[in-house]
């Protein structure tokens, strides 16, 4: 089992959401951090919270779509505590919309998803992990470091309407844990360093919270837990992940039992 205590996460979408709520999880429990997000300010506050609760922590405004930022990330987390222990790449958005959206009337087709409202979803979600994933592994083998990469897909990976861009980038994500395992474990490096990846279903972060509460309560009446899932169930979640060394190669859902319906 794996301690947390003095340990290195490197955690990307950290200003927000499940990336928040992982930084100071693993702040209460003794563990050093490295922080980034695209989002200066909300990053500077949560860096700020950690400081003042006593836990080690530093910060960098970073696009994971740039891969000199994602260097530079990696970098710092092994310049400033000498390993990278956890990996949580966690940046991402949605752009929500149908690929092609027919008019009642006519029949035809009047509007369809941009191609770059594709495409920023692909860069973020998919690009800015890959990048994330290689810097950080990196440093994990060159310090010697043990841990594990942790991703995030959703049950949107199994595909849900008017998200093509988002659920391809989670469908990909419930991928990866198996091709870095075996390419790890071709290299004798896979007892050291574990990737695995959690599905969370609807959470309740603040984005989640504020959407249309119509909306929200029809998503709700397909969760036989009856309730979003808390950012800290996530976190827990992950925490186990991360000290039970025998979790690894797979996806791992929380969700509340989520079905989605046969429309998606």
């Amino acid at each position: 089992m794996l301690e947390i205590k003095n340990a290195v996460a490197v955690i990307t979408g950290s200003g927000s959401g499940i990336g928040k709520a992982a930084a100071k999880h693993w702040a209460a429990r003794g563990g050093r951090l490295v922080l980034a997000d695209i989002a200066k300010d909300n990053l500077k506050q949560v860096e700020e919270e950690i400081k003042e609760a006593g836990a080690e922590c530093v910060s960098l405004v970073c696009d994971v779509t740039r891969e000199e930022d994602t260097t530079a990330l990696a970098r710092l987390a092994t310049e400033r505590f000498e390993a990278v222990n956890l990996v949580l790449p966690f940046a991402g958005i949605i752009k929500d919309g149908l690929l092609l959206s027919p008019d009642k009337e006519t029949g035809k087709v009047k509007k369809k998803m941009a191609l770059s409202d594709f495409q920023k979803v692909v860069d973020i979600n998919l690009t800015g992990v890959f990048l994330t994933v290689r810097e950080c592994a990196e440093q994990m083998i060159n310090t010697g470091s043990r841990g594990l990469i942790c991703l995030i897909s959703s049950t949107g990976a199994q595909g849900t309407a008017g998200q093509i861009n988002y659920s391809s980038t989670k469908a990909a994500m419930s991928t990866m844990p198996r091709v870095i395992t075996a390419e790890l474990f071709r290299k004798g490096l896979a007892d050291r360093i574990r990737c695995v990846a959690i599905a969370p279903g609807y959470v309740g972060t603040e984005m989640v919270k504020n959407m249309n509460q119509k909306a929200l309560e029809g998503i709700l009446e397909n969760v036989p837990i009856q309730r979003l899932i808390e950012p800290e169930e996530v976190v827990s979640l992950i925490t186990e992940l991360y000290c039970n060394e025998a979790l690894a190669n797979d996806v791992y859902s929380i969700n509340g039992g989520l079905r989605l319906g046969s429309r998606g």
